[in-house]
């Protein structure tokens, strides 16, 4: 009677947690997603922005100033240009163009390349315990070979027998150590 609690208890735990999860999992998923294209300018958009900086900054005191690598192609006058925009020494003005994901999408990168010096660090741990604990429930339901997980081991697909023109349905049972073999025509 004792484990049929604890197995309840977890069951709810694992169906709460889950919603909450849920939207975490795709969180992560659209991030990671947008992350593999972020060489590129998929969903990016150009944005201008001019700073006022002190005048007669040479390019090595930019770097800093503006929070980018600054390589110094030409100069012409007094205004330097580098990869990203320019910066007129004798006004101290500097264009910098970048390419941004809008709010939204920056944010859920943001939260996806999360490090110990942000504080969104702790909802990534928090994450990935629980992906943790959903692991964990899944072995030990392995291991106690609970009816649940016979049922959910039954391994089905779709062929197509090209030959006959039908479609056949092959269920892999590795509890029973059976195959079955079911065949639906398709006219």
């Amino acid at each position: 009677m004792k484990n049929r609690q604890i197995s309840l208890k977890t069951r709810v735990l694992h169906r709460y947690l889950g919603f909450f999860l849920a939207g975490a999992m795709a969180i992560y998923a659209i991030s990671g997603i947008i992350m593999i294209f972020r060489e590129t300018n998929f969903l990016k958009t150009e944005t201008v922005e001019t700073r006022q900086l002190e005048a007669n900054l040479t390019g090595g005191e930019l770097s800093p100033k503006l929070r980018m690598a600054v390589k110094v192609h030409k100069i012409e006058g007094d205004v330097l240009y580098f990869k990203d925009g320019n910066y007129n020494k004798a006004t101290g003005i500097a264009t910098v163009t970048e390419m941004k994901l809008p709010f939204v999408l920056e944010k859920m990168e943001r939260l996806h390349k999360a490090t110990t010096n942000s504080p969104l660090y702790f909802f990534n741990i928090f994450f990935g315990l629980s992906l943790l604990f959903f692991c964990t429930l899944r072995i030990l339901d392995v291991f106690a070979k609970s009816a649940n997980f016979q049922k959910r081991l039954i391994l089905c697909h779709w062929c197509y027998d090209t030959d006959t023109d039908h479609f056949v349905l092959i269920e892999n049972d590795f509890f029973l150590k059976s195959i079955s073999i079911n065949t639906y025509s398709i006219k």
